[in-house]
């Protein structure tokens, strides 16, 4: 039997270091920004770059899981 795709992206992450680890979440982080963004300037093309980092900026800070 396979492992599931939980199980091997379970087992990549355990074998990382903490520096690794940090690495992904940094690049993780970046790619959610980015396609938030990208969402909000579909929706709002009006918008000013400013006015939509500052909206990403809220969204995250607000954001709870």
């Amino acid at each position: 039997m396979q492992p599931s795709p939980e199980q091997i992206r379970t087992q990549i992450y355990v074998a990382m270091t903490p520096a690794e680890k940090w690495t992904e979440f940094c690049r993780l982080r970046e790619l959610a920004w980015a396609l938030k963004k990208a969402g909000l300037k579909a929706q709002n093309p009006d918008w000013t770059d400013q006015e939509l980092e500052e909206a990403v900026r809220k969204i995250f800070l607000y954001a709870s899981t």
